[in-house]
């Protein structure tokens, strides 16, 4: 069987790859991270660069194709220089604090939620609205962003609760007097 195409990722100084019975290893400065690819998928570690095959032009190859390249190199900038994702707080009252065990956040609720820290995760809390999620793992980042912003999302008539930095929330014409 031959093989097809070849998309190369760059590997920056100070970041190694390694392959183990499957098992693609990338180390660099802020830790290491695993991945096991799809076995169709052919996966060539050279000097400075890891280079990604496919068997065939079937559609299904060519999806995992280019999604096992875009892992691997999302790995490696997570080695590198780390994910985060921003999150803002609104509303009267609505507040973030970091404490020992994790993360408070009093939302309008009767009573405040406390969110655990994952391991491989850092939450900052620059002021009280404000709540920054850091790791070196991109799905990991968004998915623990994305458990925060479910915890009271944003809602269409004050536009109050957890949202993304920079997401617009479309406002609804309340009730008018009449």
């Amino acid at each position: 069987m031959s093989r097809i195409g070849g998309l190369p990722v760059e590997l920056p100084a100070g970041v190694t790859v390694a392959s183990d019975r499957g098992t693609l290893t990338v180390k660099g400065p802020n830790g290491a991270l695993d991945f096991v690819p799809h076995p169709e998928m052919g996966v060539a570690i050279s000097d400075r660069e890891v280079t990604v095959t496919r068997p065939s032009e079937q559609a299904r190859h060519r999806a995992l194709h280019g999604l096992t390249r875009s892992l691997i190199a999302n790995m490696v900038t997570g080695v590198t220089k780390g994910f985060e994702r921003r999150l803002e707080i609104r509303g009267v009252g609505y507040r973030a604090e970091r404490g020992a065990a994790g993360v408070t956040f009093h939302l309008g609720f009767s009573h405040p939620v406390e969110f655990p820290v994952p391991d491989g995760i850092e939450i900052e809390t620059p002021s009280p609205t404000q709540v920054i999620v850091r790791g070196m793992d991109k799905q990991l980042v968004g998915q623990v962003a994305a458990e925060i912003r479910s915890i009271r999302p944003p809602e269409p008539y004050k536009g109050k609760g957890v949202r993304y930095l920079g997401e617009v929330v479309r406002r609804k014409a309340g009730k008018t007097a009449g």
